[in-house]
């Protein structure tokens, strides 16, 4: 079981049929249900978010089909599983998801999504307090009006209302956006607990490639529409494949680039952090 993407097409339409435009050109696509950290890149434009939308039916493919799990996405509304089904199974955390919270308090907020999906209110109630907990949301806050906390942790309630409903996949569309740094590193690292513990499988869209480094363990390139690129992220950046997705490379291995130009070094991509690299001269200027 999983997410498998057959030759679909997604177009969007213009004022005339020669000004619709082909977000998704022939897509093929296998990510499983269970244990994958993607990251999907390319430039403004490329298709990324048209392909997280299609994954738990916020667009229908206009030819080919969709499967996540054992439903089926067809361009045909009426023949389509109920997406009630599919958006069970798929959380999606849009951009800014803290602009979706609006019950008095925090706890209330968490439960909202559970007991949409039929969970009892006790039921609603355990699951909203594990995500909390898993999402570091301290206790006092629980009772507190969502919008009298900060920025950050506003963002945690809305990602816990998505987790308290226990689906298996999580769509990300650029989490980060707008947090300052130390925030956004936050965030990141409780995407990486949850995937970690709970073994979900996890899609990001993002424009930041050293989060793609620190994060991801399988990397998507489009490019018009298309695949361009499905592998590591050292190969991505260790071959031109990052310039065909139009990509920077992370700051570590720009970094790397440039002290093997200057010092005539060696070094390689295996090297992803800072304090590897520290090591690493360490040892060479010991030979």
């Amino acid at each position: 079981m999983g997410i498998s993407f057959n030759e679909v097409k997604h177009e969007y339409l213009g004022i005339k049929k020669i000004d619709n435009v082909d977000a998704l050109n022939g897509i093929n696509l296998d990510i499983d249900s269970k244990g994958e950290f993607v990251a999907i890149v390319g430039k403004t434009g490329s298709g990324k978010s048209t392909l997280l939308q299609h994954i738990n039916g916020l667009l229908l493919p206009t030819s080919g089909t969709v499967t996540v799990n054992d439903n089926v996405i067809t361009p045909n509304k009426k023949k389509n599983p109920k997406m009630f089904n599919i958006r069970k199974e798929v959380g999606f955390v849009f951009q800014f998801p803290e602009y979706q919270l609006f019950e008095e308090t925090v706890l209330k907020d968490i439960m909202f999504a559970p007991l949409n999906f039929g969970l009892s209110k006790e039921e609603a109630k355990i699951n909203a307090l594990k995500a909390a907990k898993l999402l570091e949301i301290d206790e006092p806050l629980l009772n507190k009006s969502p919008f009298n906390l900060s920025g950050g942790q506003m963002r945690k309630v809305a990602i816990a209302g998505i987790l308290a409903y226990n689906p298996n996949i999580l769509l990300l569309d650029e989490p980060t956006r707008g947090l300052d740094p130390k925030t956004a590193v936050e965030v990141m690292n409780l995407f990486k607990k949850v995937h970690e513990e709970t073994k979900k499988t996890i899609i990001l869209i993002t424009h930041d490639m050293n989060v793609v480094l620190k994060y991801a363990t399988r990397v998507i390139g489009l490019d018009s529409g298309k695949i361009v690129y499905d592998g590591s992220v050292k190969e991505l950046f260790e071959t031109d494949s990052y310039l065909k997705c139009h990509l920077i490379k992370p700051d570590i291995y720009k970094m790397i680039d440039y002290l093997n130009a200057k010092l005539n070094l060696k070094l390689d991509y295996n090297i992803t952090d800072l304090s590897s690299l520290e090591e690493k001269l360490k040892e060479v200027s010991h030979e």
